[in-house]
């Protein structure tokens, strides 16, 4: 006994300190990518269950983000175009076994929607257009509605966060739609000069063509993806285990080292 640890850990310190590490960092990241798993799991479910809450109206008064959350929302009122912001670098959204490019990039269109009877606003993802690949400053064509209108979607505390490099000092122009990397709810308050909901509201598909696309994915997916990535790193740690236990084996069965533990 004294000699196969000698052969597997005394004489081979560098070799299990390796092996050691390999199999912490696999076994920590598979953990890892299991807890992400579970994560969007739960989220999915809390988001299903807040759904089935009674349908909120943005008309009747002014709700806080912690009342609304992850809630469905109704609101009627007028778009204001002018003050839409398109927000660049976003995937195409896909329906759970829907197809397409996923990584095909384009906007999210974030328009203000200004409630009837009253002048608060509230910010509306009307939904993802394409990105024109010739020219990334031009906005694709989609078509806004005039008069009033009743929208109903679910209210999320911001459209989703992408890396921006740096902040621009300068005001941004306000006579017009503009591209943003993120939207700001509170700095476009002060900018404008308006009251408005502090959260968003994503409009759930209803079939009215727009030239926006709705068909928002579900947050479990890529769940399947966590649980392959969490079996890689399970894989690589039991990979390092046998590869040092076997040639650590296989040096304890030469005869040279045998007969010179034996001496």
């Amino acid at each position: 006994m004294n000699s196969l640890f000698t052969a597997l850990i005394t004489k081979r310190i560098v070799a299990t300190v390796s092996a050691l590490l390999i199999i912490v960092i696999g076994c920590a990241a598979g953990i890892w990518q299991l807890g992400r798993a579970e994560s969007k799991i739960a989220l999915a479910a809390n988001l299903l269950a807040r759904q089935q809450m009674p349908i909120l109206s943005a008309n009747d008064r002014a709700w806080t983000l912690t009342e609304a959350s992850e809630r469905r929302m109704t609101a009627r009122g007028r778009y204001l175009p002018e003050a839409a912001i398109w927000l660049d670098n976003r995937p195409r959204p896909l329906p759970e076994g829907g197809s397409g490019n996923a990584a095909q990039a384009g906007f999210y269109l974030l328009m203000p929607l200004r409630l009837e009877g009253g002048d608060e606003i509230l910010w509306v993802n009307r939904g993802w257009a394409p990105r024109n690949q010739e020219n990334r400053e031009t906005l694709p064509p989609i078509q806004t509605p005039v008069g009033p209108v009743n929208v109903e979607g679910i209210v999320f505390a911001h459209p989703g966060k992408v890396y921006e490099l740096g902040s621009s000092k300068s005001a941004p122009p306000l006579n017009g739609p503009r591209i943003e990397q993120n939207l700001d709810l509170e700095s476009e308050a002060k900018l404008r000069g308006w009251a408005q909901s502090p959260f968003i509201l994503r409009l759930e598909e209803s079939g009215i063509p727009d030239g926006l696309l709705r068909e928002w994915a579900p947050l479990t997916t890529g769940v399947d993806r966590h649980y392959a990535y969490a079996f890689q790193w399970f894989a690589l740690a039991f990979a390092g285990f046998v590869f040092w236990l076997a040639s650590g084996l296989r040096q304890y069965k030469r005869p040279d080292l045998k007969s010179g533990d034996q001496g």
